[in-house]
């Protein structure tokens, strides 16, 4: 983000040209948020919406939020859940890349056979 807040002509082209503004959790940001609600040119109504990201999640499902704005008219924060495969494949946690690995070096190395396989496997050791 310093980058682009830094460089007044790239600052210039995002705000001129971005109709639709996505944006991810922001709490790294918290702090020094006004900057970023200036420059995205953010309402204080989308400063509170994109600063709820992730806040209250609930701990019994898996997914994350995400906050989008269609040209100021239109802002929301969505919930964005996938299926645990595609969570498998895509998970940046390294303990969880570690096991996906693991599960696919049981077949050659084939990451799509090992995710079915801990998918699978979770599914049947949960709790009923």
């Amino acid at each position: 983000m310093e980058d682009i807040i830094s460089s007044p002509v790239v600052k210039q082209a995002i705000i001129n040209n971005s109709d639709c503004k996505i944006l991810l959790d922001q709490r790294k940001y918290q702090n020094k948020f006004d900057q970023i609600q200036e420059l995205l040119g953010l309402t204080e109504k989308e400063k509170a919406l994109v600063l709820s990201v992730n806040k209250a999640n609930d701990p019994d499902k898996n997914y994350k939020e995400v906050f989008i704005s269609l040209g100021g008219v239109l802002s929301k924060v969505y919930r964005t859940e996938v299926s645990p495969e595609e969570y498998y494949a895509y998970t940046t946690e390294e303990s969880e890349k570690v096991r996906v690995h693991q599960y696919a070096a049981r077949f050659g190395g084939d990451v799509r056979r090992g995710i079915a396989a801990l998918v699978q496997e979770l599914h049947e050791n949960k709790p009923k």
